[in-house]
């Protein structure tokens, strides 16, 4: 399943890291179990019709809602009950075959009777039955080893699904993340702004006694321009982030007016130990797990299973077919005798004494007529019956077997670097999220004793500006530096946590906040 594209980032870029962190992560562990893809499908998702949930979206209740409606997870679905479909045509192969079969024809001129085999120059009207019967007797082991290959192709694609679920939990989860983020951060710029304005009004004060010059407050004016800036620039990405979050839930957004989150609790990264992970045992136990390596695995077998079917194209093939056939012509004719007879007189010339005397004798023959024979009739004459072994030695068929057996080989080979790669794909995402949820931790535990630091700074600054020893420029500086050290501490948490639910779905752990 493709990706979804994560949003660009934030203005320090957390959100980037956070889509690398996805990237780094080839599933998440799924909400619900699995729909059985034998049965019928979820109902088709309304989105737009639908009336949402009212109160806080938990991540829980987005996940949830987002698996029951997503349209990738549906298509998934879908392509297993096509794969179970194909599954159940193999197994009936081994079935035998039975067809009944007709046809009617007319033949005008001469032509062949085709009962009698007779040339003749009638209109013949024609009509040929039969049934047939066949069953595959040996066919190379074909037939099982497709069955078998089919059924491997089919518990790959239930892995897809469970997959399908896992990457679109992982995906709601960064994007329910990012919103947090982007909310928190335009809470964070909305109270820079209202210590501005603070600020400012303390400065015209400061002003207007003569204690500092204009310049200071103009000074004043521009951060507070810099900061409303910013709290626009932070509620765009928080809009930007709840419509990401939309569409992976499939929720129309123009029906979405009263959608919010449900903000939960989170620990900052320094509450707990430094994090220590033995990347051994966590790679056999996300290998032991994971839906893609499972598929990837499941899909070498059925690649096997495919180079023994193709050897099966060596062997010879037995067949017995029965047979019972009949037939109709419109000219077959029967012979019946009448019940009218002729007389016939034949005159004899007898010697009698010298003399001819002529005898009349008188016979009476019956009528023998030709008259077509009935319908019925002719299928009850006509019917035969055939049984027949029909034996196929391969011998030379252009090298056609030879190239399919070479060809299955190579993808079987294919596969198993597939797998190969995807083992070696997980080794590597588990020891990056490791190195970067570390990174994130040493990152907030440097960005919260930068924050305590110049939250001093700023605070002697702005004493130091309220009594008119600190320009307006320095004090700016100050401020912002305190403003950027607080927006590193929140990236840095976020960071930690996302990367934190990374290695804990490696694990096995629920994906929960």
């Amino acid at each position: 399943m493709k990706r979804r594209t994560i949003p660009a980032s934030m203005k320090h870029g957390l959100l980037a890291g956070l889509a690398g962190a996805l990237a780094l992560a080839p599933a998440a562990r799924a909400q619900q179990t699995p729909a059985v893809p034998g049965a019928p499908p979820a109902a088709a998702p309304s989105g737009t019709a639908q009336a949402l949930p009212t109160g806080p979206w938990s991540l829980q209740s987005a996940v949830d809602y987002a698996l029951a409606h997503n349209l990738n997870v549906r298509l998934s679905e879908l392509q297993a009950q096509n794969n179970q479909q194909v599954l159940r045509q193999s197994r009936a192969a081994l079935l035998p075959s039975a067809n009944l079969s007709g046809s009617q024809s007319w033949q005008y001129g001469t032509s062949v009777n085709p009962l009698t085999y007779e040339f003749q120059s009638n209109t013949v009207r024609a009509n040929n039955f039969a049934g047939i019967a066949q069953l595959t007797l040996f066919q190379g082991f074909q037939l099982r080893n497709t069955i078998r290959r089919n059924d491997l192709d089919y518990q790959a694609s239930l892995a897809d699904i469970e997959k399908a679920r896992n990457d679109l939990s992982l995906n709601v989860a960064s994007a329910f993340l990012q919103l947090v983020l982007a909310q928190e951060l335009v809470r964070a710029n909305q109270t820079r702004v209202e210590s501005d304005q603070a600020q400012i009004a303390r400065t015209r004060i400061l002003l207007k006694a003569g204690s500092i010059p204009e310049s200071t407050l103009l000074d004043s004016q521009s951060q507070l321009a810099t900061d409303e800036l910013n709290v626009v620039t932070a509620q765009n990405q928080a809009d930007l982030a709840r419509l990401s979050l939309l569409q992976l839930m499939n929720i129309d957004p123009a029906n979405a007016a009263g959608f919010a989150i449900e903000v939960p609790q989170l620990p900052d990264p320094d509450e707990e130990g430094a994090l220590a992970l033995d990347l051994n045992a966590t790679y056999q136990t996300a290998a032991g797990r994971l839906p893609e390596i499972r598929a990837a695995e499941l899909r070498v077998q059925s690649a096997r299973r495919g180079t023994d079917l193709a050897r099966g194209g060596y062997y010879p093939r037995l067949a017995l077919t029965g047979q019972v056939f009949s037939g109709y012509s419109s000219v077959r004719t029967v012979t019946s005798v009448g019940n009218d007879s002729t007389a016939r007189r034949t005159t004899f010339y007898v010697n009698n004494g010298g003399v001819q005397t002529p005898l009349t004798v008188t016979t009476y023959q019956r009528n023998i007529l030709s008259l077509p024979q009935g319908f019925w009739d002719q299928l009850n004459q006509n019917l035969g019956q055939q049984i027949q072994f029909q034996l196929n030695i391969p011998i030379l068929n252009g090298l056609q077997v030879r190239t399919g057996v070479q060809r299955a080989i190579i993808n079987e080979k294919a596969q198993t670097v597939r797998a190969e790669q995807a083992r070696l794909t997980l080794r590597q995402s588990i020891e990056q999220a490791y190195a970067d949820a570390r990174a994130a931790q040493l990152q907030y535990a440097a960005a919260k004793r930068q924050v305590a630091a110049l939250t001093l700074t700023q605070r002697n600054s702005e004493i130091r500006f309220n009594n008119g020893l600190l320009n307006g420029t320095e004090f700016n500086i100050a401020k912002n530096n305190l403003n950027y050290a607080e927006s590193n501490r929140i990236q840095a948490k976020y960071s930690y946590i996302f990367r934190r639910k990374v290695l804990d779905f490696y694990q096995g752990k629920p994906l929960a906040l």
